[in-house]
């Protein structure tokens, strides 16, 4: 009791501090795309040497974040070594985040904070979760338990790529092997299973030409209103198919950006789509792309004069549990009991992340942080995105628990 006690009690008498903390990190952008995050990293690097720790800064080489459609990336990782004899967790959070859009009644970047709200994109998802796993980390080790194993922070920049060039770099070369990933959440729950999901940039091309005399042309919009009428006249089928996950529904399908044509009087001769269907973790995305590609290019086939391609942005697999993250999720649903009062729940979510990439090289990872008990309550990836700091306040102390549990040398008896 005298350790849940100290870090518990360490997290409110430096709850300031961290809130100042995440304020520091919300503050510098880090719109994805474009994508030039190198900054932030090394900011966050700055920010925790203030601590005494050292943070390695992993660059990923310019040819291959060019090649990737990004500006910069520099992936950092935080080494806390313990002891012998006990497990390796590591802490994900992306510091990338979508550009902010309009509608904000608060700056997008001024970490505001009104009503017990901190307003900022990535406050929510999950900029937050550098605050809650850094301040974890450091009320565990303030507890004076003698800890074995270690944690690794991971902070990585790419998830709204794909996340290959963030953890799944981190993995690929050898810079990490943690036994165990809690990564960034969003909401009360504790997510152990997501979506896969498949992004494809579809390029339809035809012949431009005068607007006075369209017949000289062939209209690339035409074409790509067929394929947009197939897509969409597929939800329908899509939406009979159920996951067997608990908090999956059905597979979606959308077309999230257009751009074509040259000129308000010129035969569209070029339109760019790009697709995203979300795979339940029940499909196989091999299958799944062979039939999107076959509706594609069914739609337009015997057109005169159109041409499609096809070109694969992202195929993220699913994230399902493995052995090992059972006794993540139990600890987690113990200490959030002893936080909150309240059971939380473990299930699965629509939306795709990175964490997924540890999971594909066997290591058991469940999503868990700061976040209130529904995702659109924090507005993440709108306008006014934000947290709520006692959501903050709880989350934090619900992790350094967890580690707790799995990291005390010798056994500390919970709170009844």
């Amino acid at each position: 009791m005298q350790a849940h006690d100290a870090i518990t009690g360490w997290i409110d008498a430096h709850f300031d501090e961290q809130v100042a903390f995440l304020q520091g990190v919300v503050r510098i952008p880090t719109d994805t795309p474009p994508g030039n995050n190198a900054p932030h990293a090394e900011a966050v690097a700055h920010m925790v040497e203030r601590f005494g720790w050292s943070a390695e800064q992993h660059a990923v080489p310019q040819a291959a974040v060019h090649d990737y459609g990004m500006q910069s990336i520099t992936n950092l990782i935080v080494r806390r070594p313990y002891g012998a004899d006990g497990p390796t967790i590591a802490l994900n959070a992306h510091g990338d985040v979508v550009p902010p859009g309009e509608g904000w009644t608060h700056g997008p970047y001024g970490g505001e904070i009104e009503d017990g709200y901190m307003y900022g994109r990535a406050t929510a998802v999950s900029k937050g979760d550098f605050a809650t796993y850094i301040f974890a980390v450091r009320a565990l080790e303030a507890a004076g338990v003698k800890l074995r194993g270690a944690v690794e922070l991971h902070f990585t920049y790419d998830e709204e790529f794909g996340g290959l060039l963030g953890p799944g770099y981190l993995l690929e070369q050898g810079l990490t092997r943690p036994d165990l990933v809690i990564a960034a959440g969003f909401s009360y729950n504790i997510v152990t299973a997501h979506n896969a999901c498949l992004q494809l940039e579809v390029t339809v091309h035809g012949k431009s030409g005068h607007g006075a005399m369209p017949e000289t042309g062939v209209d690339a919009l035409q074409a790509a209103t067929r394929i947009l009428n197939a897509i969409y006249g597929d939800l329908a089928r899509l939406k009979q198919i159920k996951s067997s996950v608990p908090g999956i529904d059905s597979p979606t399908m959308l077309v999230g950006r257009i751009d074509g044509g040259t000129n308000t009087n010129v035969v569209p001769g070029k339109v760019v789509l790009k697709l995203d269907r979300r795979m339940i973790p029940d499909e196989d995305p091999v299958l799944v792309e062979a039939q999107v590609r076959a509706l594609i290019e069914g739609a337009v086939e015997g057109v005169d004069g159109i041409r499609v391609e096809i070109r694969r942005l992202l195929l993220s697999q699913a994230l399902r549990p493995l052995p090992g993250s059972q006794q993540l999720v139990a600890n987690l649903q113990k200490n959030a009991r002893a936080v909150m009062g309240e059971d939380i729940t473990a299930l699965g979510t629509p939306l795709y992340a990175d964490a997924r990439l540890y999971g594909e090289h066997g290591i058991p990872a469940v999503l868990y942080g700061a976040g209130p008990r529904t995702v659109p309550e924090s507005n993440a990836k709108k306008a006014d995105e934000r947290l709520a700091l006692e959501d903050l306040r709880r989350a934090t102390k619900v992790v350094a628990l967890t580690l707790l549990d799995f990291l005390a040398a010798e056994p500390v008896a919970a709170p009844a």
